[in-house]
């Protein structure tokens, strides 16, 4: 506190008391205050200073708790006014001050005037003026100042003032209530509206006694979401504070103490309130979050009303800054590089409730846990029998429900991953299983957290954590609300309803049942299945919802290399390709839905047959990317020509397993000398379909009046005899009539049965697709069946042209497609076949315009290169064009030359 003496009036005179300053800390009553120093380094020194000559009434005092006979004494009349006279006068202000009179006891007794000098206004003189306070009794009026004190007393008299107006003063005196009967109900009772109050005293910086007004209870206020350091008692009365504890209680007592506020009753803890308490200068709570003063807590952020990620935000701010208390701190993904801890990253697999693979832009897969969250697992004594083995997909309660809508959400997805922490490896223990290294994070799709996502449904739950441990997720505020929703709303692991059991037989290598089950799949036709496991290239463990049964599945027709395979005594090499294959099937297919035509199985009990996914099949594809070779027993099967013809065209390229073939000399001539040329013998055709992915049906001009005639004679058939209504099952595959929306029917093939009112048809002879009632489908009359005239609409794509794989771009380039050749006669020429449907270019009827260079040209798509010598000249033109168009800035190209960097995430590949 600065000081200043004072020159006395002669040398032989009384001395002159020294003038000092300091700020009000705090009012004790009418005629005590506490006065500080300024801060420096730690906080300031302090001392009391009592008013000489007056008296102001006592406040309230309530009986210590070691004498359970004492009674609480209440205010004398008319303490309570003069203590806040001076409280709102004097709080944080500066004043100066004299000590003229220390008693033994060390108490001082002084002059106070506001300001920094005596000529400011002297507090005990207003205190009297206002008949707040006496003249001390027997005191004589021998100086000026107690002159002074006189005559204010007198006025005081003569105006009726404070204590010398009429009546007794009963209506000054406070009803203290220094504890709640029932707190919740308290705290319930103000519905979260702010609380008038003052700050009585400042335990801790988070830990405040506060009045209420204007009931004046008296109630212990935590600040919700937060604890600052506090001081330890020990076992001799004395207190030891822990780093920082002084600092941030100095911190809450210079901005709140004796201030008028406001408080949000939040919840209650014991006798104890939380709450936040507001000022017109901010809200402590992020304050001292902010300054590094106090750290948030699990337990009370929830009931935090103002945004408990204002709080997060907050202490992240001083983490970051290594404010006091986090002078220490290391972030848990401190030795991360910014690239490896946000990224986005495609799933390939999810294994399990709380757990994915996901491939890296680099090519590289990556586990990642997902953080703060704990999937299902088998609580207490299991009544799991002994000798079965735990299968935790379907054995576990709701583990497999979890796995689902993870799988179903996210495989095959790109996701934005933000690492928060990494889990080290840990050792095995005799309770706990060892763990290796585990990268934890933050996973959103579309700005949803699935995390919180799966916490929601019941489908996980949140890990609890000491309060010292940062390793958690960084919205893990979020996946605690969002754990009370699920809790509240009983859903998942939380319902009161029964566990949902699955019961799905494992027929994997049993042969006994595989053969019982065997001429079920074969009349089923295709069969959904979801890919559970892959083995290698050509063998995957299959699980049949319909079914609810699991199969090992070999792909038909093809002859994939063997993987190693571990053998009594030795381990026996996988041969060449084999892991690329196995690889190529996993990223196809892996936890994918597919549908499975069964066709027989082996000694060993697995199937064999075709599986689909997306209308391509598994086997063609893996033919045609050279990753396996045509087997003999393909002749046999539907899929025969387009294995050949992917096979053929692997072989060209010389890649892979055929990277050492050779032709034979007998095969050489022929097509070496139709290398050579390109075959261009155009044909016209009338489009009439195009497909969201840029392929298009067409039908031949030369057959359309036999399509013509054959639909006239039908219509006039079911004119005369028509379908009665709602007596047509349809079934999966088969050819029917169907009344399209211009109100005539059209032949069609059913390809999915939802429901009776959502049945899907394909239109055989135009190419388009509907979903339909049963209601408008009929049985196709023989007389006028695929055998009487082949379905018209045939499926073409364009050649040498790639097909964007950005939805945005790819609709561009339909819609000028649908623009250009819909409804209109083009000509048509095969340059290549492929595992789908043939590829062609496509000529305008009228100006042999080529379509597809004419896509280039607008900078709509981009030109897959070729090597077969036949398509060089073309292929020249295409790039030519795509040059021009790259020039221009058309579309593709508007930002310039995307490819190098960024190609994967406009959808091409180089």
């Amino acid at each position: 506190m600065a000081s200043s003496a004072q020159s006395g009036g002669s040398s032989g005179g009384p001395a002159v008391p020294t003038v000092q300053r300091g700020i009000v800390k705090m009012v004790l009553s009418g005629c005590a205050i506490i006065v500080r120093g300024q801060p420096r380094g730690g906080p300031p020194p302090e001392r009391q200073i009592n008013l000489s000559n007056i008296r102001a009434g006592n406040l309230a005092r309530r009986a210590a708790a070691t004498q359970p006979d004492g009674k609480d004494t209440p205010d004398e009349p008319w303490a309570f006014p003069a203590r806040e006279f001076l409280r709102k006068k004097l709080i944080g202000k500066e004043v100066c001050f004299t000590v003229e009179n220390k008693t033994p006891q060390g108490r001082e007794y002084g002059m106070i005037y506001l300001g920094k000098d005596t000529n400011g206004e002297n507090i005990a003189e207003s205190l009297v003026a206002e008949g707040l306070a006496t003249r001390r009794e027997g005191m004589r009026a021998n100086n000026p100042e107690q002159n002074r004190l006189s005559e204010c007393e007198e006025q005081a008299k003569a105006s009726k003032k404070g204590m010398w107006s009429e009546g007794n003063g009963s209506h000054t005196i406070r009803d203290l209530k220094y504890s709640i009967e029932n707190p919740r109900h308290f705290v319930d009772s103000h519905h979260q509206k702010p609380v008038n109050a003052i700050i009585e005293h400042v335990r801790d910086g988070s830990v405040v006694r506060a009045l209420l007004l204007p009931d004046h209870y008296l109630v212990t206020v935590m600040l919700s979401g937060i604890k600052c350091p506090t001081f330890r008692r020990e076992a001799d009365g004395s207190e030891t504070p822990e780093p920082f504890a002084a600092e941030a209680k100095f911190f809450t007592e210079s901005r709140l103490l004796q201030r008028d506020v406001q408080i949000i009753l939040e919840s209650c803890h014991n006798q104890n309130i939380l709450g936040t308490i507001l000022h017109p200068n901010g809200n402590i709570t992020e304050l001292l979050l902010k300054e590094g003063f106090a750290r948030c807590v699990d337990w009370s952020i929830a009931v935090y009303t103002r945004g408990a990620e204002k709080l997060r935000a907050a202490e992240r701010f001083a983490k970051e800054r290594r404010l006091r208390i986090w002078r220490d701190y290391v972030a848990p993904t401190a030795n991360l590089d910014q690239k490896d801890k946000q990224f986005v990253a495609k799933v390939m697999q999810v294994l399990n409730a709380d757990a994915i693979v996901v491939k890296l832009n680099s090519g590289d897969y990556k586990t990642i846990h997902l953080s703060s969250i704990r999937p299902p697992r088998l609580e207490g004594d299991s009544t799991q029998d002994k000798n079965k083995k735990l299968r935790p997909l379907y054995d576990i309660p709701y583990m497999f429900e979890a796995r689902e809508f993870l799988r179903k959400k996210l495989i095959g997805k790109k996701v934005n991953v933000t690492v928060d922490y990494i889990r080290p490896a840990s050792p095995a223990t005799e309770t706990v299983p060892a763990f290796s290294e585990r990268t934890c994070a933050t996973v959103t799709i579309g700005g949803i957290n699935i995390a919180e996502a799966l916490v929601s449904k019941g489908l996980a739950t949140v890990i609890r954590y000491r309060q010292d441990d940062d390793q958690r997720s960084s919205h893990y505020d979020e996946l605690l609300a969002a754990e009370a929703r699920a809790i509240k709303n009983g859903k998942g692991l939380h319902s009161k309803k029964e566990v949902p059991i699955h019961r799905v037989a494992d027929i994997s290598g049993d042969t006994q049942k595989a053969k019982q089950f065997l001429p079920f799949l074969q009349r089923a036709g295709r069969s959904e299945a979801v890919v559970e496991y892959v083995f290698s290239g050509s063998r995957l463990k299959l699980y049949l919802p319909k079914e609810t049964c699991l199969i090992t599945f070999l792909l038909a027709g093809i002859e994939c290399p063997r993987g190693a395979r571990n053998l009594p005594g030795l381990v026996q090499e996988g041969e060449p390709f084999s892991e690329e294959a196995t690889l190529f099937t996993k990223e196809l297919v892996l936890q994918r839905e597919v549908e499975v035509e069964v066709e027989s199985m082996d000694k060993a009990g697995n199937f064999i047959g075709w599986l689909h996914m997306d209308g391509a099949n598994l086997s063609v594809l893996l033919v045609e990317h050279a990753l396996s070779k045509v087997h003999f027993t393909a002749e046999r099967s539907a899929y025969y020509k387009p294995l050949l013809s992917a096979e053929e065209a692997a072989k060209q390229k010389k890649e892979k397993v055929w990277a050492h073939y050779e032709e034979q000399p007998a095969e050489e001539v022929m097509p070496v000398v139709e290398e050579k040329e390109r075959s261009a013998s155009y044909k016209p055709v009338f489009v009439t379909e195009i497909t969201d992915d840029l392929h298009f049906y067409v039908q031949d001009v030369e057959t359309g009046t036999q399509l013509e005639k054959l639909m006239e004679n039908m219509r006039n058939d079911i004119s005369s005899h028509p379908p009665v209504e709602g007596s047509y099952a349809p079934r999966r595959g088969e050819f029917c009539i169907a009344k399209f929306v211009d109100g005539e029917w059209y032949r069609a093939r059913v390809e999915k049965v939802e429901s009776p009112a959502k049945v899907h048809v394909f239109y055989i002879d135009y190419g388009n697709r509907e979903i339909l009632p049963s209601t408008r489908l009929g049985t196709l009359p023989p007389a006028f069946s695929t055998r009487v005239l082949p379905a018209q609409a045939t499926e073409y794509a364009f050649a040498f042209i790639q097909v964007p794989q950005d939805e945005d771009a790819r609709t561009d380039a339909v819609d000028s497609v649908v623009r250009d050749i819909q409804n209109t006669q083009c000509l048509l020429n095969v340059e290549h076949l492929s595992a789908s449907c043939p590829h062609v270019t496509l000529q305008f009827a009228d100006s042999k315009g080529d379509v597809g260079l004419g896509l280039v040209k607008e900078g709509l798509v981009m030109v897959e290169v070729r090597k077969e010598k036949q398509f060089q000249k073309v292929i020249t033109e295409y790039l030519n064009a795509q040059e021009s168009a790259k020039s221009a800035r058309l579309n593709l190209w508007r930002y310039g030359d995307f490819r190098a960097d960024d190609a994967d995430e406009f959808g091409y590949s180089r």
